[in-house]
């Protein structure tokens, strides 16, 4: 039995959700302090389940429909299903399963919450279908996980303002930036198989200059909603520390060695996303 739920907690790499669940608590902490609404466990808690809920259904479902794929690829071709730990029947039904209950707990907010989940949900489940037709799948991921922070805000205040949806047009961007770097390994399966993504169009030296662009305007938008928000030293020192992190994968990743893409991509991106989401909820419930 641990084995079997440890090979669901690889099937939707769940160690992952620390990219979009520190932004997600952001967005919470967000719509705490712009209204007279008061704090309750039980809201903050569905809040995770949701994020945990849609996370599994989008991974399962993207491990489902790339199984063939992933079958066929060195890099992963040990996943669960083509290894036959997690069976193709039970992938699909996982993926049910966690859809229903992403969209029962998006119904304990409010009306607004559950009118948008089968559309939040229907966005993360598409993307494991843009790679074979656009490069732009990139962006549809990033527009997945910016979800996250929107969808939080929404859980208390039911619409959105402008600093909550330039959050979520920085982890649109951000996570677009990141997967353009992490899709460089399969730069040449990706042209043999007919999949589309930018390093397969436009080769690896093209990919890190728009990965790079990317992540500037990313930077751009970050210290927009930093000065947005009317922030003092501890939000900046925040800033300040992502967009290192940022910089320092860029510079890790050479034309000529991406070795390295898997600490840029897991390990760093997840350090920046943690760091600078605690130091901005720090930063509200200060200023508060």
């Amino acid at each position: 039995m641990l084995s079997k739920i440890q090979s669901y907690f690889l099937l939707v790499k769940f160690s992952h959700t620390i990219f979009a669940l520190p932004f997600a608590l952001l967005g919470f902490t967000m719509a705490i302090f712009s209204t007279t609404t008061d704090f309750q466990w039980v809201t903050l808690i569905f809040i995770v389940l949701c994020m945990v809920f849609a996370r599994n259904a989008a991974m399962s479902f993207n491990r489902y429909c790339d199984r063939e794929f992933d079958k066929k690829n060195p890099r992963t071709a040990m996943r669960e299903i083509p290894k036959g730990t997690i069976s193709v029947k039970n992938s699909l039904t996982f993926t049910i399963v966690n859809s229903v209950l992403f969209i029962l707990c998006a119904g304990f907010f409010n009306k607004t919450t559950l009118i948008l989940s089968p559309i939040a949900l229907a966005i993360i489940l598409f993307y494991s279908y843009t790679k074979r037709f656009t490069s732009l799948s990139h962006f549809v991921l990033g527009l997945g996980l910016s979800i996250a922070p929107a969808g939080a805000y929404l859980a208390i205040v039911e619409q959105l303002n402008l600093s909550i949806i330039i959050l979520s047009g920085i982890v649109l961007l951000w996570t677009a930036g990141f997967d353009i770097l992490y899709s460089l390994q399969d730069e040449e399966f990706d042209k043999e198989n007919h999949l589309f993504s930018i390093p397969a169009k436009f080769g690896r030296k093209k990919s890190l200059i728009i990965s790079a662009a990317i992540h500037l305007i990313c930077i751009i938008c970050l210290v927009f909603f930093t000065i947005l928000l009317e922030s003092t030293y501890i939000m900046w020192i925040g800033t300040v520390i992502f967009t290192l992190l940022l910089v320092y994968q860029h510079l890790i990743i050479k034309t000529n060695d991406i070795s390295r893409v898997n600490l840029a991509f897991g390990t760093l991106n997840g350090i920046a996303s943690f760091i600078f989401s605690s130091i901005a909820i720090i930063e509200i419930i200060y200023t508060a």
